[in-house]
C-alpha cells in the first residue's frame, strides 16, 4: 500500500493571532496548492479561528495542540471536540511528550481522548515516545508497545483508520539531537509491527507514522527514504515559513 507523506506543524506556545495569521498566509502562497503530501498546521486555540480562516480554501489543513475527552461540563480551560469541530479543525495531537511530562498525562487519559476524537470526527495524531533514561535503559520497545496500546485501547478497525501515529523519543524534542534514520526506522517499524498485531498487516500498512524528533529541513530527505517513516511532526522548524516550506518539499521529492 502507498502511504501519502505528512508533513504537520506544532506551533506550541508560539505566535499571537496576529503573528499566525502572517505565518499563516505565507504557508498558504508557498504551499497552499500541494496535493500530494498531506499538510497540517496546529496552532494555538486562541488562534485557531483566524489561521482557519485563512487555510480553509487551500489544501493545508487545520489541527488543534490538545482537546478534553469529555464533550462538555466543568472543565475550565478545555476545550471539547465540537468546538474544534466547528472552527474546522481536522485534526488534533494527542499525548504529547510535554503534555505528559508537564501536565501529567497519562496512556489512560490519551486513550480517552483518542476515543472522543474518533467519535466525534477528528483524526488524533497520538504521540508515544521514549526518554532518554528509558532508551539507556533498553527498553525503549515495551515503553513504545505500551503507549501505543494504551492509546488504541477500545478502537475498532475503522477507527484506526483515521488515526496517525507519531513517534518522537522526548530527548530529541527541542534539543537539537535526532535519532540517526536507522534508530527512528527501527521505532517505526516496531509500531506498524504492533498496529499489525492488533489491526492485521493491511490496516497497519495504511496507518501514517510520523517521526517528531527535530526533524529539519538538513535530516528530512534522509529520515523520509526510511522504509516506515511517512512524515514529521515538526516543532521549530514549522514556525518559519521558509524552513516548513522546505520540509513540504522534501517530501514532495521523497
Amino acid at each position: 500500500m502507498s502511504r501519502r507523506y505528512f508533513i504537520a506543524g506544532n506551533w506550541k506556545m508560539n505566535k499571537t493571532p496576529s503573528q499566525a495569521a502572517a505565518l499563516a498566509e505565507a504557508l498558504v502562497k508557498n504551499i497552499g496548492g500541494v496535493t500530494k503530501v498531506d499538510v497540517a498546521v496546529c496552532p494555538t486555540f486562541t488562534s485557531l479561528d483566524v489561521v482557519g480562516k485563512i487555510v480553509k480554501n487551500s489544501n493545508i489543513k487545520l489541527g488543534a495542540q490538545n482537546m478534553h475527552f469529555e464533550a462538555s461540563g466543568a472543565y475550565t480551560g478545555e476545550i471539547a471536540a465540537d468546538m474544534l469541530l466547528e472552527l474546522g479543525c481536522e485534526y488534533v495531537i494527542l499525548g504529547h511528550s510535554e503534555r505528559r511530562q508537564y501536565f501529567a498525562e497519562t496512556d489512560e487519559t490519551v486513550n480517552k481522548k483518542t476515543c472522543a476524537a474518533i467519535n466525534a470526527g477528528l483524526k488524533p495524531i497520538v504521540c508515544v515516545g521514549e526518554t532518554l533514561a528509558q532508551r539507556e535503559e533498553g527498553v525503549t520497545m515495551k515503553v513504545i508497545e505500551t503507549q501505543v496500546k494504551g492509546a488504541l485501547e477500545g478502537v475498532c478497525d475503522k477507527g484506526i483508520k483515521s488515526v496517525v501515529i507519531a513517534y518522537e523519543p522526548v530527548w530529541a524534542i527541542g534539543t537539537g539531537k535526532t535519532a540517526t534514520p536507522a534508530m527512528a526506522e527501527e521505532v517505526h517499524a516496531f509500531i506498524r509491527k504492533t498496529l499489525a498485531d492488533k489491526y492485521g498487516e493491511e490496516i497497519a500498512e495504511g496507518v501514517q507514522i510520523l517521526y517528531g524528533g527535530s526533524m529539519k529541513p538538513e535530516n528530512a530527505p534522509e529520515l523520509l527514504a526510511q522504509k516506515d517513516i511517512d512524515g514529521g511532526l515538526i516543532g521549530g522548524a514549522a514556525l518559519k515559513a521558509e524552513s516548513f516550506t522546505d520540509l513540504v518539499q522534501a517530501a514532495l521529492n521523497a
